[in-house]
């Protein structure tokens, strides 16, 4: 189980590393709002073929859980990735791919707050590691900055899209008993119905990019593989080892994130980012190493 969880998330983590990547390269080929909208067209275009079946049958679940499922499209797939590729137009790709890694510490505390999920000390100390690391990077390697305030403006709105994707994670827990392709598809349609009043305001404000072919292939590969995919695969994920485990491996994004953004983008890579590298890796190393001895003394 863990084996398939791990390789699951794994996955996940390299197409969300590569989101990173594609959302800076898109600035200048496709708009952000445009390229979020786009993004769910494909999406649902690439699920009703798979998921329609599986929706008809569990519609009466589906419609009596309304809401949740809007509020986790809102949460996970539209909201964070209207400030996600907004940030990029502001701050680098490593920066966004290393901030990702507050995501598992909000997940970690919401399931606290609302389900008591306890932790263990090694994973309050991988948590405070990956917070330093968090914040050297989010300081651009000046932790003085934090007591300024002075913290880039994309920095800065990398912090609501943290808060809502770990309320969309801690919010599986709380999916209705329907089939994965139900699932997706319906996350899917409501997260397009959800970007359209961002696409509508960017079109009216004048700041609307249409995609050129690098645009759409970007917006293909944000559709299918950090979407559709990676989506799929980190629900299961979370279905094997839980929330707060698997929130963990978010923290492998930087990672993947910073490797592509200096392969591809061609990105300088900084001291103070291998150093918050290097706390955000201890980090999760202590945390899932007590996370899995923590569910094998309670299996």
């Amino acid at each position: 189980m863990h084996r398939a969880a791990y390789l699951f998330l794994l996955s996940t983590m390299l197409l969300w590393g590569g989101n990173s990547v594609a959302g800076e390269l898109a600035v200048g080929h496709v708009s952000p709002m445009t390229l979020v909208f786009l993004r769910w067209v494909m999406a649902v275009l690439i699920l009703l073929p798979v998921g329609w079946r599986t929706l008809r049958e569990d519609w009466p679940e589906v419609r009596s859980h309304w809401k949740l499922l809007a509020g986790l499209g809102a949460c996970g797939f539209t909201i964070f990735n209207v400030i996600f590729y907004t940030a990029l137009n502001y701050t680098t790709a490593i920066n966004v791919s290393i901030e990702q890694a507050a995501i598992p510490i909000v997940i970690i505390l919401a399931n606290f707050m609302f389900f008591r999920l306890r932790v263990r000390p090694l994973q309050i100390l991988g948590v405070v590691l990956t917070i330093v690391g968090v914040a050297l990077t989010a300081s651009h390697g000046d932790l003085g900055q934090l007591l300024k305030l002075d913290l880039n403006f994309g920095d800065a709105i990398m912090l609501v899209a943290v808060l809502c994707y770990s309320l969309y994670s801690v919010g599986l827990r709380l999916r209705p008993a329907i089939r994965w392709q139900s699932f997706m598809l319906a996350l899917s349609i409501a997260a397009l119905l959800i970007s359209l009043p961002f696409v509508i305001w960017e079109i009216a404000a004048g700041r609307a990019v249409m995609p050129d072919a690098s645009g759409w292939a970007l917006t293909l590969y944000t559709a299918l593989g950090a979407s559709v995919v990676s989506q799929v695969l980190y629900i299961k994920g979370n279905e094997l080892i839980g929330a707060n485990r698997a929130g963990l491996f978010i923290n492998l994004v930087p990672i993947f994130g910073t490797l592509l953004s200096v392969l591809i983008v061609g990105e300088q890579f900084q001291p103070y980012q291998a150093f918050a590298l290097a706390l955000v890796l201890g980090g999760i190393a202590l945390a899932e190493y007590s996370g899995s001895r923590a569910a094998l003394q309670a299996g």
